[in-house]
């Protein structure tokens, strides 16, 4: 899996799962863009510690819930590189709570953020794909979409989302050599899962049947797998990497 001369978008990848696919790609020769919504000081670390790729890694500011912001930057992106190969829709955010209590403010958040930025940046990417005849889209969905843990009704809505939004969009775009997937991670050890109470992690740790949580390097392994030229004929599928849940 080669990836010189390639030229890979991750949005919100400076931090988590979102750094460790930028840093697999990096690995395999392609110039990464990675965006983020706000963090300045994880964006300036990523920079400072990924050095040693120079120009190979640019970091980009993008709101992929605003449209004019998403426009904007793909503006840039056709001004300053002849072309893309990779889109890997990874921005998200969790807001916990159950249904009963949940604000209409903690369920558009997670929404807006999860599945239409992936509509947003998956749009505007095909625009840009079909010009060149060549495409991958990979959107990090979650095994919450299909399992809808308890105080996470928005988050299993946006991941469910984003696995339906890629059936039909992987449909239109297939005949343009594009290929639209999903990556369905599991319990992986990132800050995403910090957050949580030691007890609630040794529960969710319990149910895992391999008993751990996954690597990041572990799910961009997969991501790097479904965006590359060999996996030319695998389109609107769903790769789940749980341990086993």
């Amino acid at each position: 899996m080669d990836f010189s001369n390639q030229t890979v978008i991750v949005t919100g990848g400076t931090r988590g799962i979102g750094r460790g696919i930028c840093e697999a790609f990096l690995a395999k020769g392609a110039l990464v863009i990675a965006t983020y919504a706000g963090n300045e000081t994880a964006a300036l670390k990523m920079k400072e510690d990924h050095q040693i790729y120079g120009d190979k890694l640019v970091i980009k500011k993008c709101d992929v819930r605003d449209e004019e912001a998403v426009i904007a930057f793909y503006d840039f992106i056709e001004k300053t590189y002849p072309k893309i190969e990779v889109l890997v829709n990874n921005s998200g955010i969790r807001k916990d709570q159950i249904t009963a209590a949940m604000t209409l403010s903690e369920w558009n958040d997670v929404i807006s953020t999860n599945l239409t930025g992936t509509f947003l940046m998956s749009k505007h990417a095909v625009l840009a794909f079909m010009k060149n005849r060549y495409g991958r889209i990979v959107n990090m969905s979650s095994i919450g979409g299909a399992l809808g843990l308890p105080g996470q009704a928005n988050y299993a809505a946006s991941k469910a989302g984003q696995i339906a939004i890629s059936k039909s969009l992987s449909k239109e775009v297939a005949k343009r050599g594009i290929t639209v997937n999903n990556i369905c991670p599991g319990f992986i050890d990132t800050e995403l899962l910090s957050d949580l109470p030691e007890e609630q992690r040794k529960e969710y740790m319990k149910d895992v049947p391999m008993k751990r949580f996954g690597k990041v390097s572990e799910v961009a392994s997969a991501v790097l797998f479904l965006a590359s030229k060999e996996a030319s004929y695998i389109t609107g599928a769903s790769l789940e990497i749980s341990g086993g849940l």
